[in-house]
């Protein structure tokens, strides 16, 4: 689907179909019902009902929907059953008289009861409100349209988080609806100045994306900068939050995730009340929130839910990022480089596990770690109810049987292990995915050069990190550069009495909540 993403060739036909898009409606009925349906290709899926409306003039009305966007019942209740009324004869004094304006004027504000109904007046619009499950009621002698609010599509209700569980805290989670997330977000942040901007993005597909954040806490050039990003996104189709996270992403070539993204209302409206800016993509049950900071990836919503624990957790799970980062390499420097290093009983039990094995440390850790990787993936694709019996069979005997084979030592295995177990304890699965990436080269340099290598290989990471922004915002804060204050909710927590300001890091306008 790579193909479905490039930028489109901007032709003279494209040029045709977009101001054919954008004429505005005739006031021929008739003409703008067979310019509709041609557009489309006479979709079977396209509902156009034509009746005749309840006034002595014999004035016609054509309804516009799509089947399977719409609720058929409120057009039945709410359009046909009002047009067709004989009360709409009776909002009208002298029906000789009265002009197309004034029928059109009284279908909008009398006739039909729903609450959400604007006027349209290019077919550009029209194709708009349609294709998002609007229903379009266009009269006779009249050069514009009604939308009504109908949309009514099935959706997947709101269910418990998957991806990131807590043992205590809120259970529910995003859906694929963009108004049901923004209406989520909005039960725990009940305050007038959360603003929501919505427009559509993709020359094709015409996704809903959504810009929430919280007027006068939220900083101006960030939200700007947002903003600026979006316009300018010119591609066929957006799916899924990944691809604009992508296309608006301060740099391509790094491992590391510059945008948070999260199934959690929770963590979004602690974001917005922090001053950061959330992004909405409709179809999709994850939510991109911006700036993001390194250290938010080692973070969870469960850490301000229970009692403060000053960060021992969060210090574990930074132990963890590094186990999973070096356990190979570490090893690997050290049995081939610097033996001296383990005491002596431990290097004797590692050199006999190593007996006989075919291939150096590198080798033997590249092998197991290339598996391992092949069975988290095969689990993951696998259907649920086998991946997981799959990946953990599969390792067992695998492992078990490469040790029996003398293919690989016991000690291999066990750092192998421990280094799988290390990465699944990071809570956002994409900063695992950059560990995973970068296992490998410092894997290659501590089979160079030993620890000399993993020490220049953490010199560059580090580096890296630190030339890194999200939107405008330095990645390493409060580390680099140093924050004092924001310390208090880096590496540990205090308890909630003493997070009464905001973080500096992220240069919200207000600091005081």
């Amino acid at each position: 689907m790579a193909f479905f993403f490039k930028v489109p060739n901007q032709g003279q036909v494209n040029d045709s179909e977009k101001q054919e898009e954008n004429m505005p409606l005739s006031s021929d009925r008739e003409h703008n019902v067979q310019f509709v349906r041609e557009s489309l290709g006479n979709s079977t899926d396209l509902v156009i009902r034509e009746i005749g409306m309840g006034t002595r003039s014999g004035q016609r009305a054509s309804i516009l929907y799509v089947d399977g966007l719409t609720d058929t019942t409120m057009v039945q209740d709410f359009i046909v059953r009002a047009l067709t009324s004989d009360a709409l004869n009776s909002s009208k004094q002298d029906d000789s008289t009265d002009t197309d304006s004034d029928v059109f004027t009284i279908v909008k504000e009398r006739a039909v009861s729903i609450a959400m109904i604007d006027e349209i007046g290019s077919f550009n619009e029209l194709f708009s409100s349609v294709l998002s499950g609007d229903t379009v009621i266009l009269l006779e002698h009249c050069d514009r349209g009604l939308k009504a609010g109908t949309a009514g599509w099935e959706d997947r209700g709101v269910q418990p988080p998957e991806d990131q569980t807590v043992v205590r805290g809120p259970r529910d989670a995003f859906t694929e609806n963009l108004r049901t997330n923004t209406a989520l977000i909005r039960r725990k942040v009940k305050n007038p100045k959360l603003w929501v901007r919505t427009k559509p993005v993709g020359t094709v597909s015409q996704t809903n994306v959504a810009v929430m954040y919280i007027q006068g806490i939220a900083n101006e050039q960030v939200l700007e900068e947002v903003y600026r990003r979006l316009d300018g996104i010119e591609v066929p189709g957006i799916l899924e939050s990944g691809t604009i996270e992508e296309l608006i992403e301060d740099r391509t070539y790094t491992p590391f995730p510059t945008m948070y993204n999260t199934e959690r209302p929770d963590v979004i409206a602690a974001g917005l009340m922090e001053g950061r800016i959330a992004i909405l993509v409709d179809g999709t049950p994850f939510v991109l929130l911006v700036p993001a900071l390194f250290i938010q990836y080692f973070q969870t919503a469960e850490d301000y839910y229970q009692r403060s624990d000053f960060g021992l957790l969060r210090v574990l799970r930074v132990l963890a990022f590094f186990i999973a980062l070096l356990g190979p390499s570490l090893y690997i420097a050290v049995t081939t480089f610097h033996q001296e290093m383990l005491p002596t009983p431990l290097m004797i039990s590692i050199a006999a596990g190593r007996e006989g094995i075919p291939f150096p440390a590198f080798i033997e850790a590249l092998l197991m770690e290339t598996i391992f990787e092949i069975l988290r993936e095969a689990g993951i694709r696998m259907p649920r109810a086998i991946g997981q019996a799959v990946s953990i069979v599969g390792a067992l005997v695998i492992g078990q049987a490469a040790v029996e084979a003398g293919l690989v030592s016991p000690s291999m295995v066990i750092v192998v292990a421990l280094t799988a177990i290390s990465s699944f304890v990071l809570p956002a699965y994409n900063i695992g995915i950059a560990v995973r990436l970068l296992r490998f080269p410092l894997m290659g340099l501590a089979a160079a050069v030993g620890l000399y290598g993993i020490f220049i290989g953490i010199a560059l990471m580090l580096v890296h990190l630190c030339s890194l922004r999200s939107f405008g915002v330095p990645y390493m804060a409060p580390f680099a550069p140093f924050n004092m204050k924001d310390q208090k909710d880096s590496l540990i927590r205090l308890p909630q009495i003493g997070l009464s300001l905001r973080s500096n890091s992220i240069t919200p306008k207000q600091k005081k909540p």
